[in-house]
């Protein structure tokens, strides 16, 4: 998608502008967490913080996720308006008391008189041979909970402006960053934006099907819509970019139109976000499906080590390729010669 801004800068350098800026602008803006202050910065994205604005206001902790999370949730209350990173998701659900039992419900349970504006970031996203202990997302597991928002940006225009949008609310919000995404570059202006939290965005347009693509499931549907508009297709991708609260009308407008829809879901489908999305859509158009909703998601078992078998655990433009070709009834296209992403091989080490 084409923008004004002629300046491209990385998924990673974005995140980095966006809490430069807002602890620019906000002195109550603090990050911390496991190597957050490391030489690696969390692939970058938090590089100079430490510098610029001293060990009180970016710094690395213990591993203590529990404790960790109850120190942001009562700097939250104190006025403050802390980040919390986590180097990987599973290492989130250490803290999952804190965070469901405490931080979800502390502004319903005073009736809005207590606010809790708390950013949790996580890493999801495959790496080399990382198995079944740092491969999941989980994002359908924070989403289930009331009072948490959940936000998911594919580009690093929506990076920036979701970040800066999820530091200044004033509830809790977890952050899941794709970290095959960090490489990713998009025309991202320089000045303090925001992206509003609830709403989605198409990022192709087109009238023949309907494709609803979460984080890195984005760049596998723009692939899939590149070798399909050869063969005379043309798909429509909507990024919801927030889990929740989900832009249920921008889904439904474009399914309306197209009469197809596939759910191209980074997780498991059983009990997820696929399965949320196809409900909805099924209820809400179901005088204008021409075929049942298809959903694409993690195969049904625990990640696998071996990359043969991560190819296979993992969704991509292939699986969108033929759900779309069965879909409208198409011949197999031969995709012998096509390229698609992939960044493996950037990878040196587990983190």
């Amino acid at each position: 998608m084409k923008r004004k801004n002629k300046r491209k800068i990385s998924y990673q350098q974005a995140i980095n502008e966006a809490l430069h800026q807002e602890m620019e602008r906000d002195a109550r803006v603090f990050i911390y967490g496991l190597d957050v202050a490391d030489h690696k910065s969390i692939f970058g994205s938090t590089a100079g913080l430490a510098k610029r604005f001293g060990g009180s206001r970016c710094f690395s902790t213990p591993l203590s996720e529990d404790a960790l999370m109850g120190f942001g949730i009562g700097a939250a209350l104190n006025g403050l308006r802390p980040v919390n990173v986590h180097i990987r998701v599973e290492f989130l659900l250490l803290a999952m008391n804190q965070l469901v039992n405490i931080a979800s419900s502390l502004r319903y349970g005073s009736n809005g008189k207590i606010s809790v504006p708390l950013v949790v970031r996580a890493v999801i996203g495959r790496g080399w041979g990382q198995g079944y202990q740092h491969s999941k997302s989980l994002q359908s597991l924070f989403a289930h909970i009331p009072g948490l928002k959940v936000i998911m940006p594919t580009t690093p225009y929506d990076a920036k402006g979701l970040i800066i949008s999820a530091i200044r609310d004033n509830n809790p919000v977890i952050c899941l960053e794709n970290r095959w995404l960090y490489w990713i570059e998009d025309h991202v202006p320089k000045n303090l934006y925001t992206v509003p939290i609830g709403k989605g965005r198409v990022l192709k347009r087109g009238a023949d099907i309907t494709v609803v693509a979460t984080s890195w499931m984005n760049v596998e549907a723009y692939d899939a819509a590149t070798v399909l508009a050869k063969k005379g297709v043309n798909i429509e991708i909507i990024d919801p970019r927030t889990i929740y609260p989900l832009d249920e009308q921008l889904i439904v407008k474009s399914v309306n139109k197209t009469g197809h829809c596939i759910v191209a879901d980074y997780d498991w489908l059983n009990c997820g976000f696929s399965a949320e999305v196809a409900s909805r859509v099924s209820e809400k158009c179901f005088g204008k499906l021409k075929s049942p909703v298809t959903r694409i998601g993690f195969a049904p078992t625990p990640c696998p080590t071996t990359r043969p078998l991560e190819n296979l655990f993992y969704p991509n433009a292939t699986d969108i390729i033929r759900a779309v070709e069965t879909k409208l009834g198409l011949n197999r296209a031969d995709l012998s010669k096509e390229k698609f992403h992939t960044w493996e091989n950037k990878f040196k080490g587990p983190f």
